[in-house]
């Protein structure tokens, strides 16, 4: 079992997450080889409450994970890269993961504790669409609140995929919108 005093000397007693100093306790991270010190973050009560799913995603809280996913500690790569996962429709957050280099091994780790039941979006020819794939419109589509019309052929660079498998999101006509999956095709 992880030493909690060990674990809050080592982060000189604040989150590992965020660098708040307010109540913290001890994270042991899901899915870990073990339950050594290296297995475990000093969280704060903010960032434990949510982790734990005792209180709502506060995503503007979670910024704080653009320096602590570069963290020297696996255990803190780790919670971090699966908090940004499940944060992924963020455009923030997109930016971040493409740019995050974790070692084979956290890697591993890190995708050990993420649910693999997630359907995949599927275009309208049933073919699955990746974040940063290409597609274009196979119809028209009257964009709500824009006052404009997305017309068929109109290419979408670089989606974004939503928590709804359903929906992906692009930027079309300099605006970024939600559009039904089923109502493109890849390439």
């Amino acid at each position: 079992m992880a030493n909690q005093q060990a674990v809050f000397t080592r982060a000189n007693n604040v989150c590992e997450l965020c660098g708040s100093d307010q109540g913290l306790a001890l994270y042991m991270v899901p899915e870990s080889p073990n339950d050594s010190d290296n297995c475990a973050i000093a969280t704060c009560a903010t960032c434990s409450s949510q982790l734990n799913g005792e209180t709502d995603t506060d995503v503007n809280h979670w910024r704080c994970l653009n320096e602590a996913v570069w963290s020297p500690l696996p255990a803190a790569q780790v919670v971090a890269w699966r908090k940004l996962k499940q944060l992924e429709s963020e455009t923030w957050v997109q930016d971040l993961l493409e740019m995050v280099y974790l070692d084979e091994d956290t890697q591993a780790w890190a995708k050990a504790g993420l649910p693999e039941d997630r359907e995949p979006t599927l275009d309208s020819n049933g073919e699955a669409l990746q974040a940063g794939d290409n597609v274009h419109l196979i119809k028209d589509l009257n964009v709500k609140g824009a006052n404009f019309t997305a017309k068929r052929g109109t290419p979408v660079r670089n989606i974004r995929l939503t928590q709804n498998p359903l929906h992906i999101e692009g930027k079309i006509n300099g605006q970024t919108i939600v559009i039904i999956a089923a109502y493109t095709k890849k390439g």
